[in-house]
């Protein structure tokens, strides 16, 4: 398992210990784990986004904190909400964590998640030029969220 990970996992722990909520200083946190700070600001920014469903607020300072907590949504307003902040285009990896969030909070099961991954890789979509290609992977995916509500 690569330090991200690592990073993720010890939040998501924190925050199923506190009912949503993990409320960290970054500073401790890198210390625990054996890694820099930085690191835990890349998690933070990268898998702990409004789009992922997660409310991320801080404090600076000598006391200061990093809060990540975790927004529940009903399944229709997540899919809305995830539909409306993808936009027009998705790259592959951006939707892959989209799945991989909705299956990992039981919105998507296994089997769903991998069937509409299936239809929305860089490989099948191959015959179409990278921009053309983000353009129908975020019309299929978001049609696809769509009908299994």
């Amino acid at each position: 398992m690569n330090i991200s990970d690592q990073i993720a996992d010890a939040i998501l722990s924190l925050m199923e210990n506190h009912e949503g909520t993990a409320q960290i200083k970054r500073n401790e946190l890198a210390q625990q784990l054996g890694c820099v700070p930085s690191q835990i600001n890349y998690v933070i920014t990268s898998r702990f986004t409004p789009e992922q469903g997660y409310i991320v607020e801080s404090r600076r300072g000598g006391g200061g904190y990093i809060r990540i907590i975790r927004v529940d949504y009903n399944k229709k307003h997540l899919f809305m909400h995830v539909i409306n902040s993808m936009g027009d285009s998705i790259d592959e990896a951006s939707a892959r964590i989209i799945l991989e969030n909705l299956t990992y909070d039981n919105f998507l099961t296994k089997q769903q998640a991998k069937i509409m991954l299936s239809a929305i890789t860089d490989h099948v979509l191959r015959e179409l030029e990278p921009p053309q290609r983000n353009k129908v992977r975020a019309s299929i995916l978001k049609s696809m969220l769509l009908n299994s509500l």
